[in-house]
C-alpha cells in the first residue's frame, strides 16, 4: 500500500514456499473457427501436444463461424457439465461468433461508443440467464448499437461469477498485412510453441508508456501493479511520453516481458468500415505492417476505441500479429491483475480472478 496526496494505491505479490509442481491442470475446450482447421492441421495438433505436456487435456470442437453464440455457449456447457470438477479453459481459435454485451463506454466515449462490446467472457460464465430485452441503446456506431431482440446480450456485468478461463486468438479481417488468416494464426501458433519450449527467452523486464497522466483515474497503474512483481522494480522502466519515441520504438527488435501502454485512440475509415487501428504514442496497425517487431511478450493497453477489438485491422490484435507479442489486454477500466504468473500460475488463471474480482483485489476504478 502506498499513500500519496492524490490517492491511495495498492499492489501485489504471490509467493510460496516449497510449492510443488502442477502435473494435472484439468480439461481445456478448444474452439477452432471450422474454415481454418484443415490449413492448421499441423500447429493445432502442436499445440495440443504443447497443452498436453503443460498438464491439459484437451476437448476439441470445430465452430463454423456464422453459428449462433447461444449454439457454441450450449457446445461449452454441454463439455463443461460432463465433468465440472476438471474443465478449467476455453482456447478460442480463429474467428469463433463473437458474442457482444452491454450498455456501456469503458473508453469514456458515450457520445459515439456507448453500447455493446465484445464479450467472450460470454462463453466462460455457464450458470446465469442472459437477457436480450431491456438495453435499447442506438446512439453509437451500429457495431454497438444494442436493442432488444438483437442478438447482442443487456448485461454489463457478468450476472454470475464466471467458471471458466478464456482467451481468444483471433487474426481475422486484417487486410492491411498481405498474408492469409490461415497465414497469420500459423505464425503465432509456431510463436507460441518456441515460447513453450524456450525457443526464446525474453529479457525478464517490463516499460510503461503513459500518455494519459492528464485523466483524473490512474490508468496506467494496471501496468504498476502487475509489472512490478514480475520483473522487479529494478527493471521496469518508466518512459516519458515523448512526441518523436513511441513506445513501438522501444520495444522495436527489443526483449521485454511486459509492456504497458496508453494513449488516445483514433479512428480509421476503410471505405465506410470502421477501424480502430491507431493508439497515439504506441503503434498504429501501419507501424506493424511496415516492419516494428513487437518485443514484448505479455501487452496491455488502454485508449480510445481500441479495447473494441473486434473490427477490421484493430491495432491491438495486430501486435499479436509481430515479434514476440502472445498475449494483449485491454488494461486500466477495467483492471487485470496478473501478478500471481509469478509463481508460475499461467495468464488463464489471472484472468478469470480479474473478471471474477470483487474484493480480492482493490480496482482503481468500477
Amino acid at each position: 500500500v502506498r499513500n500519496a496526496p492524490q490517492g491511495t494505491g495498492y499492489g501485489y505479490l504471490c509467493s510460496g514456499i516449497e510449492v510443488q509442481p502442477t502435473d494435472y491442470q484439468g480439461k481445456m475446450i478448444l474452439l477452432v473457427d471450422n474454415t481454418l482447421a484443415a490449413g492448421l492441421s499441423a500447429e493445432i495438433a502442436q499445440l495440443e501436444a504443447d497443452l498436453k505436456a503443460d498438464g491439459w487435456v484437451t476437448i476439441k470442437h470445430l465452430v463454423a463461424p456464422n453459428a449462433t453464440v447461444t449454439s457454441v455457449r450450449n457446445l461449452v456447457i454441454g463439455s463443461y457439465n460432463t465433468d465440472p470438477a476438471n474443465v478449467k479453459c476455453v482456447y478460442i481459435i480463429g474467428h469463433v461468433p463473437v458474442p457482444y454485451s452491454g450498455n456501456m463506454a469503458p473508453d469514456g466515449h458515450t457520445d459515439t461508443h456507448l453500447g455493446a462490446w465484445p464479450c467472450d467472457g460470454y462463453y466462460a460464465e455457464l450458470t446465469s440467464t442472459w437477457t436480450d430485452n431491456t438495453v435499447n441503446e442506438t446512439s453509437g456506431w451500429i457495431d454497438n448499437r444494442n436493442i432488444p431482440g438483437d442478438g447482442k446480450f443487456d448485461q454489463s456485468d457478468f450476472p454470475s461469477s464466471v467458471e471458466l478461463q478464456i482467451g481468444r486468438i483471433d487474426l481475422g479481417d486484417m487486410p492491411a498485412f498481405a498474408t492469409t488468416h490461415t497465414q497469420r494464426l500459423s505464425t503465432y501458433l509456431n510463436k507460441a510453441h518456441n515460447f513453450k519450449v524456450k525457443g526464446f527467452t525474453p529479457v525478464v523486464r517490463g516499460i510503461v508508456y503513459d500518455d494519459l497522466q492528464d485523466v483524473p483515474t490512474p490508468l496506467a497503474g494496471s501496468g504498476w501493479m502487475s509489472i512490478a512483481p514480475l520483473v522487479g522494480a529494478a527493471n521496469l522502466t518508466e518512459a516519458t511520453p515523448n512526441q518523436n519515441v513511441w513506445l513501438k520504438d522501444l520495444v522495436n527488435n527489443q526483449s521485454y516481458l511486459w509492456t504497458y501502454g496508453s494513449g488516445g485512440g483514433l479512428i480509421g475509415n476503410d471505405n465506410g468500415v470502421l477501424m480502430f487501428n491507431y493508439l497515439n504514442k504506441n503503434a498504429a496497425t501501419a507501424d506493424i505492417v511496415g516492419g516494428v517487431q513487437w518485443g514484448g511478450v505479455f501487452n496491455m493497453c488502454f485508449g480510445s476505441y481500441v479495447g473494441d477489438w473486434n473490427n477490421r485491422n484493430n491495432v491491438m490484435r495486430a501486435v499479436l500479429n509481430s515479434g514476440n507479442a502472445l498475449t494483449h489486454v485491454f488494461s486500466g477500466e477495467p483492471n487485470y491483475w496478473f501478478h500471481t504468473m509469478g509463481m508460475g500460475e499461467h495468464i488463464g488463471r489471472a484472468i478469470r480472478q480479474s473478471m471474477n474480482n470483487g474484493t480480492i483485489y482493490t480496482p482503481q476504478t468500477g
